[in-house]
């Protein structure tokens, strides 16, 4: 017994373990018995010595006696968990009794233990206290960093990756210092004609500007970058800034989406520290001043992405979302059923209906399923299981947008831009062309997931339908505040469906959370509750879309994405197929509406010139711009269901950002085969294109 304790310990690199304890030979004698059990035992007879151990040493576990000469046990445990939340303390007492273990449980104590125990309760206690404090880890988002060499520090742990930050800085010091690229220049000193397919039409804010305008002048002018000069008759005036300072934060900003883009897929820092460092480098490089950095942080999407974080808490708090689980789910009495039918039908559902709103009411009804699930089948966690069920939602609502006009603002960009070059699409056209794609591509995840999967998930029978159904039982008949609930959960889809033109997504989701306030329902505590890094890290992908449109950065990259492109792929079908695989790559680093409308507006004109149908084209965009699949900032759907993804027991991210990227990477290759071989080479060619 004790030889194989000792090999789990040492193997355990030597589990550092605190005695606090005032009797001498007790605490001498028990610190010899954990040393030869292979513990790395350190010891004090008070408890401020034990605070000063405890900053510098940092150990796992902490066994305390709580009766002890001036601080005390419970004092001596405030002010541990003040410096180290993370340390599992261990009560040791002779004086023990249940109000002890009562008042001691207020204070985050793991476990309770009368004076003397046997040894062997105790080695159990110990190591169940370090398995928890894993956990605690990850709740308090603390990096524990291993350090024994050069390699392991460098890789470091998620949130705490040395190496990859120091790449990072290479990176951006790289790009915001390299020479300015010709084409860059080209498009910055280039003057608006307002003639049809001129080589700036892709510029965010072409139509914003005024005849003879550059990209540069108007950028300079936008963003208030002045210089002041003195004239020969010693006038101070302003002067915008040259070209040469202007491709410099477009350099800036291609370097901020690089290492954003590398943080977050990596887990080099916190995701919300990652979203901070987006306005750091923003601000300090200027590229917008302070006042336009905040405003590009505060677009109407993270609006609409704190409401429904906040609207789905309510829903779950009143027990609303195991109804609306039941009506969804009703059919899901498998996995198989799952992807077969209820994600075709969730991707139709979604190409009309807000697809962000369908993630946040279905996300917590899943992880209700998955908890469920695990207990019944007496399982700590089961990660295949909740990263299928989870990828497999967020993927079957991004891949809605093809679907229909109504589907999201990406698309509403698109028939802008149709409209500027006189193309005319009815609601039923657009239908006709992209809905066919939706079920299909759905089944394609499903059976993808399915495929790989078999195997990963330990639950081998999930009757998701049965599980939803339980949770209802237990919840009883609706309660007032559920009927309360489903009235403003219905007003804020009327008011998406029908209103989101004039008020936005943000808009009506901020007027229901205040009627549920107003109605005893949402309580400003469960506001705060909410995953406030997600909600950070969306509004820096909003600010860094905003910076590289408006520095002409992203028409800078798009362009360049096309020139290296050979000319079979610049034309016809081909123009199609590069169209949506340059959308496809963009829209996993800037949000769907942003990439349409930098890279529309240069495929549109291009498809024109080369006598493929504009409209075909443009689809083509649209359409791609929906498969944002890779990374959580490119759509809310994968926000939303990150920032839920966590084991509401230990704190555990059960779905990571490397779950993300690499099957995001798989689904994205497969949607965009299915967008080419089904649509462009399928039935594209059966139906025909409107207009030509």
């Amino acid at each position: 017994m004790m030889g194989e304790q000792r090999t789990k310990n040492e193997k355990d690199s030597r589990l550092t373990v605190l005695l606090i304890d005032d009797e001498d030979r007790f605490r001498e004698a028990l610190s010899r018995q954990l040393t030869n059990r292979g513990f790395n035992v350190l010891d004090t007879s008070n408890g401020d010595d034990a605070i000063k151990i405890v900053r510098h040493e940092n150990p796992e576990v902490v066994i305390l006696d709580q009766k002890m000469p001036g601080m005390d046990g419970i004092q001596t445990l405030k002010e541990l968990k003040k410096i180290r939340p993370e340390v599992q303390v261990i009560m040791h007492t002779g004086h023990g009794s249940i109000e002890a273990a009562r008042i001691t449980g207020k204070h985050d104590v793991f476990h309770y233990l009368e004076k003397p125990c046997g040894i062997d309760e105790l080695l159990s206690v110990i190591n169940a206290a370090a398995e928890e404090r894993i956990h605690a880890l990850a709740r308090h988002e603390i990096p524990e960093m291993k350090r024994s060499n050069l390699k392991e520090w460098l890789i470091g742990v998620q949130n705490a990756r040395p190496g990859v930050i120091m790449l990072g800085v290479i990176l951006f010091a790289i790009i915001a210092l390299m020479p300015i690229p010709r084409q860059l220049e080209t498009f910055l000193t280039a003057k608006k004609t307002g003639e049809m397919g001129e080589n700036i039409s892709g510029y965010s804010e072409y139509q914003k500007m005024e005849k003879g305008q550059t990209i540069s002048d108007y950028y300079a002018q936008k963003a208030k970058l002045h210089r002041k000069v003195k004239t020969e008759d010693g006038k101070v005036v302003k002067v915008t800034l040259g070209t040469e300072k202007i491709a410099f934060r477009a350099k800036v900003m291609v370097g901020v989406l690089v290492v954003a883009a590398l943080f977050w897929a990596t887990g080099a820092i916190p995701i919300g520290v990652t979203a901070l460092l987006v306005g750091v480098l923003m601000y300090f490089f200027g590229v917008f001043p302070p006042s336009q950095v905040a405003k590009a942080y505060a677009k109407d999407s993270v609006v609409f992405i704190f409401g429904v974080l906040a609207l789905a808490a309510a829903i779950s708090k009143t027990g609303l979302d195991r109804r609306i689980g039941i009506l969804l789910l009703g059919t899901s009495t498998s996995l198989r059923r799952f992807g077969l039918i209820f994600g075709p039908l969730l991707a139709v559902t979604a190409s009309f209906l807000s697809e962000h709103a369908l993630v946040a009411f279905i996300a917590p009804i899943l992880m209700l399923v998955y908890m469920g699930t695990i207990k019944s089948a007496g399982l700590k966690k089961d990660r295949g299981l909740v990263v299928m069920l989870l990828l497999m939602l967020t993927y079957c609502a991004n891949i809605g947008g093809p679907g229909s006009p109504a589907a999201g603002g990406r698309n509403a960009v698109m028939l802008g831009i149709f409209s500027d070059y006189g193309i005319d699409i009815s609601f039923g056209q657009w239908m006709k062309m992209g809905l066919p794609f939706v079920p299909v591509m759905a089944l394609v995840i499903a059976g993808y997931f399915l495929l790989v999967f078999r195997k990963r998930v330990k639950v081998k029978s999930v009757n998701i339908a049965e599980q939803v159904g339980r949770e209802s039982e237990k919840i009883g008949k609706m309660t007032p505040d559920e009927y309360k609930a489903a009235g403003v959960l219905l007003l804020v889809i009327v008011l998406w469906t029908t209103l989101s033109s004039q008020f936005g997504m943000g808009g009506p989701v901020l007027l229901c959370l205040v009627l549920l306030n107003i109605l005893g329902i949402l309580r400003w505590k469960d506001i705060n509750g909410i995953h406030w890094d997600v909600v950070a890290l969306y509004a820096a992908a909003s600010a860094m879309g905003y910076g590289l449109a408006c520095t002409g950065a992203a028409l800078w990259l798009a362009n360049s994405f096309m020139s290296i492109l050979p000319e079979f792929l610049k034309s016809g079908t081909g123009l199609c197929i590069s169209t949506s695989f340059i959308t496809g790559i963009l829209t996993n680093f800037m949000s769907d509406g942003a990439t349409v409308a930098a890279v529309g507006p240069i495929t549109v004109p291009m498809a024109t010139l080369s006598g493929t149908s504009p409209l075909m084209v443009g689809l083509a965009t649209a359409f791609a711009s929906s498969f944002a699949h890779m990374l959580i900032i490119g759509t809310p759907n994968n926000a939303i269901v990150y920032s839920m993804a966590k084991d509401p027991e230990t704190g555990e991210q059960l779905v990571t950002m490397k779950d993300f990227f690499i099957h995001g990477f798989m689904i994205f290759l497969l949607s965009l085969a299915v967008l080419w071989l089904w649509v462009f080479f399928g039935y594209w060619r059966w139906v025909g294109i409107p207009g030509v």
